[in-house]
């Protein structure tokens, strides 16, 4: 009969081989020995997110530490989704969009759409949650894959994200705008699908960010498809900043964007210069 320490070391081994896998996400079948989850979880080197599901944590971890949690998030979530739903499912619009943008801050929930959710929110560890839609999910024509995710593709992301994220993420919606080279990215699923009013959306987006030549494509070629079109600004403020529509990197925008937002505020704390000190003289000959 093993003893106490010997069990220690095989749940110790067991954990070693799946953290070699790249395991982000533990499921119970992963570790069917409920003496070795015992003493992992006793000890501190996992810790449980979901029934039925782990991570692996630092037993010198204190009560209240986000670390393991927030290091893992996007590779567990990953696993528990596409363990729970199979393929048949996608991240929503909003959240698509978001990742686009190349925002990877965990989200205090996550959002998805699948036939086989129930509309109800699973919880997660530190306020976090995923909720899940019951909804179909898009066309394939309109999906791509992120990282395993699966996303909305950047143009449908534009068009069926809500109007709300324009003031919630205002500067991860001209990112992705920023994106657009052309009108004709997005108009054949706005003309395909009637979308006036969204397409009344997105042209006075792209004229917010500058990109006047886009919004007005929108606009007349839906007109001469005999949509009644009326353009409104979804952005509660305007930045007078011009986005290289030659830059498709959204972590370029994103840097430049963000600058222009902060660095009044970060050029105020700066002490005034010096200037040219008065007794050159006796600078020099020191």
């Amino acid at each position: 009969m093993a003893t106490p320490k010997e069990k220690f070391a095989e749940a110790l081994v067991t954990l070693k081989e799946l953290q070699e896998k790249g395991s982000a996400g533990i499921h119970t079948d992963e570790i069917p020995s409920r003496s070795q989850r015992e003493i992992l979880l006793k000890n501190g080197f996992i810790k449980e997110v979901s029934k039925g599901w782990y991570i692996s944590s630092n037993p010198s971890e204190v009560p209240g530490d986000t670390t393991s949690w927030y290091s893992c998030y996007w590779d567990f979530c990953t696993k528990f989704i596409r363990h729970k739903y199979e393929g048949n499912w996608c991240l929503s619009a909003d959240q698509s969009l978001v990742l686009h943008a190349g925002n990877w801050t965990v989200p205090t929930q996550l959002h998805l759409r699948s036939p086989k959710a129930n509309n109800s929110p699973i919880s997660f560890p530190h306020n976090t949650s995923l909720f899940n839609y019951r909804a179909e999910i898009p066309a394939k024509e309109l999906m791509t894959t992120i990282n395993n995710l699966q996303v909305y593709n950047l143009q449908a992301a534009l068009i069926y994200s809500t109007e709300g994220i324009y003031r919630s993420k205002p500067l991860d919606c001209r990112i992705t705008l920023a994106s657009i080279s052309d009108a004709s990215e997005l108009l054949p699923i706005l003309l395909d699908n009637g979308h006036s009013t969204i397409s009344g959306r997105l042209s006075g987006a792209f004229r917010n960010i500058g990109r006047d030549r886009i919004a007005d494509q929108i606009i007349d070629t839906m007109r001469q498809a005999g949509y009644d079109i009326r353009e409104y600004d979804p952005f509660q403020e305007k930045l007078q900043i011009a986005i290289s529509p030659r830059e498709r990197s959204p972590f370029v925008n994103r840097i430049r964007l963000m600058w222009q937002q902060m660095s009044e505020i970060i050029i105020k704390d700066f002490p005034k210069a010096p200037g040219v000190p008065k007794q050159i003289r006796k600078l020099i000959l020191k």
